[in-house]
């Protein structure tokens, strides 16, 4: 019964958040939107939740937003200063961190966040090894280079995922 109820749930609020994105007011669209949302909901959610809901591992998950969104600024202006300013120099390559995250859900959050922030690519994970790809390598050496990318989102994820 809890699961029916979730798939509802979240049905709605994919109909909702895609019926205000598209501005969709007419009856029959919301109808078929919701009907397909809840096939996708069905087909797509497990009997098995991928985080415990707590009050602590949610207040981490809304306080990451604003964190990752200051780590894209910070590295946009550092990425354009880098393409106005042609002067400073860039030091590509490759590196291996290393994560504290246990779960695979985790790491991939920390792997694409690490990808959505300008001026570093993740290019493979293997166990808890991340191999980054860094627009000016600072540190080639493990250790730093995981303090530098790496441990600012790691201090939210370990808390939300685990």
């Amino acid at each position: 019964m809890q699961r029916v109820l979730f798939i509802i749930l979240l049905a709605l609020m994919l109909t909702g958040l895609y019926a205000a994105w598209t501005h969709t007011t007419v009856e029959g669209n919301i109808l078929i939107l919701f009907i397909a949302a809840l096939v996708i909901s069905a087909l797509f959610t497990t009997r098995k939740r991928f985080i415990p809901l707590e009050p602590k591992r949610i207040a981490y998950a809304i306080a990451y937003i604003p964190y990752m969104f200051y780590a894209i600024i910070r590295a946009n202006f550092d990425v354009a200063r880098r393409v106005v300013q042609p002067t400073i120099p860039i030091n590509p390559g490759i590196v291996e961190v290393r994560t504290k995250l246990k779960s695979s859900i985790g790491k991939t959050v920390l792997a694409n966040s690490i990808t959505l922030t300008p001026g570093t690519l993740s290019v493979d994970i293997r166990g808890n090894r991340l191999f980054i790809h860094w627009i000016d390598v600072r540190d080639v050496e493990e250790k730093g280079a995981t303090e530098d990318i790496v441990r600012g989102f790691e201090r939210f994820l370990e808390v939300i995922f685990g």
